[in-house]
Order: structure tokens, then C-alpha cells, then sequence
């Protein structure tokens, strides 16, 4: 996911999106250790995804 449109949702967005992607990497690493994940590099990048959420939440409390 860009950055560009991570910066363009608004708070409550930016916090389901939050929750989405900590769904999905949790669903991931359940295939994974019961050996059905197909694209191991999906989690990592589900992990940077996560980060950048993050990083802007933080950004916009900083704002304002």
C-alpha cells in the first residue's frame, strides 16, 4: 500500500485499516505454521503495511 493513500484517509479509516491488516497477518500466520500459506513475503509485507498505519496515526496526533 502507498503511502500517499494511507495519508489521504481520515482518522477512523486509518484506524479500521489498522485492524484489517492486524486480521489478516494474524490469518497469515495461522497458515503458516499449520503449512498452507502459499506467499510467505505477504507477511512481510502486511508488517511494513501495519508500520506505516502506524506511523501516520501517530503523525496526525502529533498535528493536532
Amino acid at each position: 500500500m502507498k503511502i500517499e493513500k494511507i495519508r489521504s484517509m481520515s482518522p477512523a479509516e486509518l484506524a479500521s485499516e489498522e485492524t484489517r491488516l492486524k486480521k489478516e497477518l494474524f490469518n497469515l500466520r495461522f497458515q503458516n505454521v499449520t503449512g498452507q500459506l502459499e506467499n510467505p513475503q505477504r507477511m512481510k509485507e502486511l508488517k511494513k503495511d501495519i508500520a506505516r498505519v502506524k506511523t501516520v496515526i501517530r503523525e496526525n496526533e502529533l498535528k493536532g
